[in-house]
């Protein structure tokens, strides 16, 4: 009880001192709890919707998904008869059953050709109405479509676009575009995370979507009184027989849950590690905390283990402390975690992905996570510095005027350090030095791992060295301030380490994250200047495939000498080695290809392979399954027949751009492929008359205007395109990783405001001898910005060798260009300077406003 009224009373006496520690405790646990809310509301959010919506049993056509979406390479869902619902009616405890033609490769634009299609990535969904989703959708304006000329939206999709009753809209098929006039809005009766959904006709989604009467894509069925949804699949199973995909409700929400489960995880576990590295930061925080406060206290604990406490009393004292500490931040953070999560949820809506604080879901282990995560970590941080207290001996303690001086790190410490940062350093060399990516990527995070604790270890020594230096350079000229600011930063070298290490890690990562982005961006530019010989790309950057359509407006289109056509399709193939390898990936292209992709060959010329029943393989292909020129594979084309095809070319695997392809010509397809199972093109190639490059630039995309789903790129549009998307995805990151950057701010905060409470009769004397208001705070400004720029010397130095080397690995893979990001190393490195600067605004001025007197006469 002792030990906890004093650990109690020492903890409110420095309720000030503790706050910023309380603070990186709670902006931590708040993440974690955020993330887990988050994720767990877009879970609910999902299985709402998706219960509300399925059926008690749904038929599908054999070759949909598991969640019933569309699949077909040729751009149309895959239908069965509609014979098929008189059989399902047949079903004993049936009670309803109606069929339904849906699709999601489609465009939905408005009068102007506007694609109306989410910003968020989530779906277009074309289909029939029918009762099922009437039992989700409302018509709160208008009608239900009848006829080929009306169709109705969805309330949201109807808002963001305002669109309104009488409206025309086009549906844009692998058939062709179907115009109507909005007949109705709908609203949702559960939450629609974003998906644009309209509604036809039965008749017209047939002719629309499929391009045949009498088809369905699904039949949904609906239970009599007292029959199990699975005996009702049962039921409806042995009187189709086989050839369809039977699921119950169950089973179907289950399905559509796990299409959108890899995405949640993903988010949620790159959230979690974020926050994991801001804990990794508050831990420096919190130990340079209660350091400094031990040793402020020295005094104190001295009489107390003079009157009696044992060193375990000392110990648990302290120990106490921290876990008060972690109990109210952590109890904040939960809070706050719930506020993160309403505040992302609110984010997500401005891009498209609507989610409702009515399925806000707090499940009880968040809380309970967020409490042990954030308890642990402060009581496991503070642990180091209680050992320290309980070892301070009574007598050496009552001598002690002041906190103990640690002018460098002992022997032990520098011995570990430079051990971990050597270790760490070879494995990363073996990193560099390996022949394969898998195997150096784990010689990669070995040596990540062990050079960070190395140079965390030996933070302290490095201390001396390097603010010496930066002394040398910015501190100098500013006179005896300058230099006061650096003895300062060098009094203590372990605190100086250790509060640049936590900005030091965020820092590092940055570098290394921007040198790994800059070389990605700048090897596949220099491939795509190598091989590429077209001048325009056509593509969809949703991975909507090209209508047929679309590539007669594309070669229909004025100062175009050629254009490509570049499918992807799937087949079985039997090797000359007696092996099979089922869906394989095959490339069906026009010859013209070769010369669009001046890809390399080991044997034979690329352009045999587009002849007759030919193709080509890669190197590697080829190696493992004994293959030369002139071997013959059975390919066993998807939805087509089988063939004999001869292996003209083989190319190196040493490529980026269409890595691992295999190539056959699009006629060759067809002879053995139907023409109405034909794939769809991925990409469409395009090259100008010679020098007409401009003129055909803008006919290409008038041509296109009406398909407003593709884009027309030329070789810069698609470079710089490239480069956005890695850069959208590197700020991403980044944004995450302020957080940890901030708690590191805070860490500076707290060392610069504790030790000005530690120097108290320092600063009275310096007042007191000539020093004036602005010469100390400009001593404390300078002495943070030399601390900021410590940590951000290793973290970036460190950071670059961590990119540096993943960009070897990156090389075995084809992306050989190293390129670093100077403009955003030396931004950031200033930036740093400028966060030295904010960090000290309000520990400088306390210092300012210290009575002279009364901090001359401070023990």
């Amino acid at each position: 009880m002792t030990v906890m009224k004093t650990s109690m009373r020492n903890f409110l006496a420095h309720k000030g001192r503790m706050a910023l520690s309380a603070v990186a405790v709670l902006l931590s646990v708040a993440f974690v709890c955020g993330t887990l809310v988050f994720t767990d509301t877009m879970s609910t959010t999902f299985d709402k919707l998706f219960a509300a919506t399925s059926s008690d049993v749904t038929v599908s056509a054999k070759g949909a998904s598991d969640s019933g979406e569309t699949t077909a390479d040729n751009g149309k869902p895959p239908v069965m008869p509609a014979s098929v619902l008189g059989e399902v009616r047949k079903a004993q405890g049936v009670k309803s059953a109606e069929g339904a033609v849906f699709s999601t490769s489609v465009t939905v634009v408005d009068a102007d050709k506007d694609n109306l299609s989410p910003s968020s990535g989530a779906p277009t969904i074309v289909g029939s109405w029918n009762a099922n989703e009437a039992r989700t959708m409302k018509i709160t304006s208008g009608a239900a479509p009848k006829g080929a000329d009306q169709i109705m939206v969805d309330a949201d999709t109807a808002d963001k676009h305002d669109l309104k009753l009488g409206d025309e809209i086009g549906v844009i098929s692998a058939i062709g575009t179907h115009t109507a006039k909005i007949s109705g809005i709908a609203d949702f009766t559960v939450t629609n995370p974003g998906a644009a959904i309209f509604y036809v006709d039965t008749k017209t989604a047939q002719q629309t979507l499929v391009g045949e009467s009498d088809v369905y894509t699904n039949v949904n069925v609906t239970a009599a009184a007292g029959v199990s949804d699975a005996q009702l699949k049962n039921n409806v199973t042995a009187e189709l027989g086989g050839g369809y995909q039977v699921k119950t409700a169950k089973e179907t929400a289950d399905a559509n849950q796990k299409d959108v489960e890899g995405f949640m995880n993903v988010m949620k576990y790159a959230m979690l590690g974020f926050a994991g590295i801001a804990f990794l930061v508050g831990i420096f925080l919190i130990i340079n905390t209660f350091s400094m406060l031990v040793a402020q206290r020295t005094r104190e604990i001295g009489l107390m283990r003079a009157i009696g406490s044992s060193r375990k009393q000392v110990n648990r004292s302290v120990l106490a402390e921290a876990l008060l500490l972690g109990v109210v931040g952590s109890v904040l953070g939960v809070g706050a975690g719930v506020g993160l999560a309403v505040g992302l949820m609110k984010v997500m809506g401005t891009v498209g992905m609507e989610l409702s604080t009515d399925d806000l879901t707090v499940a009880w282990t968040t809380p309970v996570v967020g409490l042990v995560l954030g308890v642990i970590v402060t009581v496991l941080a503070a642990y180091l510095p209680a050992r320290r207290a309980g070892k301070i001996s009574p007598m050496a303690a009552l001598r002690d005027a002041g906190a103990p001086a640690d002018a460098k790190a002992g022997w032990i410490r520098a011995a570990i350090g430079t051990v971990l940062t050597g270790t760490g350093g070879f494995a990363l060399y073996l990193a560099s030095a390996a022949d394969k990516a898998k195997d150096g990527s784990l010689w990669l995070g070995l040596g990540i791992v062990l050079s960070l604790i190395g140079f965390v270890v030996i933070g302290p020594l490095l201390a001396g060295a390097v603010v010496r230096v930066l002394g040398a350079v910015l501190l100098r000229m500013f006179g005896p301030v300058g230099r006061m600011a650096e003895r300062n930063a060098l009094r203590n070298p372990r605190r100086t380490g250790a509060t640049g290490a936590a900005l030091m890690i965020g820092l590092a990562l940055v570098a290394c994250l921007s040198v790994v982005g800059s070389s990605m961006v700048a090897s596949a530019t220099d491939q795509l200047d190598k091989t590429v010989g077209t001048d325009f790309i056509i593509q969809s950057d949703r991975g909507q495939l090209i209508t047929p359509q679309a590539v007669k407006a594309a070669k229909s289109a004025p100062h175009v000498e050629r254009v490509t056509e570049y499918k992807l399709t799937q087949a079985d193939f039997t090797t000359p080695d007696g092996k099979t390898l089922k869906d394989t990936a095959i490339t069906a292209a026009d010859p013209s290809y070769a010369t669009d992709l001046r890809t390399e060959t080991v044997a034979g010329k690329l352009p045999d392979a587009y002849k007759p029943d030919s193709m080509s393989v890669h190197e590697k292909f080829a190696e493992d399954h004994g293959i030369s020129l002139g071997s013959k594979i059975k390919v066993a084309f998807k939805d087509g027949s089988a063939a004999d095809l001869t292996v003209r070319a083989i190319t190196s695997s040493d490529v980026v751009i269409d890595a691992g392809a295999m190539y056959t010509s699009i006629s060759t397809v067809a002879k053995y492929v139907p023409a109405d199972k034909m794939p769809l093109d991925a990409l469409v190639f395009a090259s100008a008359k010679e020098g007409q490059q401009d003129a055909a630039y803008k006919s290409l995309k008038s041509a296109l205007h009406d398909y407003p789903q593709y884009i027309v790129r030329d070789q810069t549009d698609y470079k710089d395109a490239l480069k956005d998307q890695i850069g959208q995805l590197l700020n991403m990151i980044y944004g995450l990783l302020a957080l940890a950057i901030i708690v590191a701010i805070l860490g500076v905060v707290n060392t610069l405001a504790l030790s000005v409470v530690e120097r108290t009769r320092e600063i009275g004397l310096m007042r007191a001898i000539g020093l004036s208001r602005r010469q100390l705070r400009r001593m404390i400004r300078m002495e943070s910005v030399v601390i900021a720029l410590f940590g951000a010397l290793l973290g970036l130095g460190l950071g670059m060798g961590w990119g540096a080397t993943a960009q070897q690995l990156l090389a075995l893979e084809g992306l050989g260009v190293l390129d670093i990001p100077w403009p955003t190393i030396i931004g950031v490195f200033i930036g740093s300077a400028f966060v030295g600067l904010f960090a000290a605004l309000i520990p400088a001025f306390r210092a300012g406003r210290m009575n002279v007197l009364n901090a001359i006469a401070t023990e």
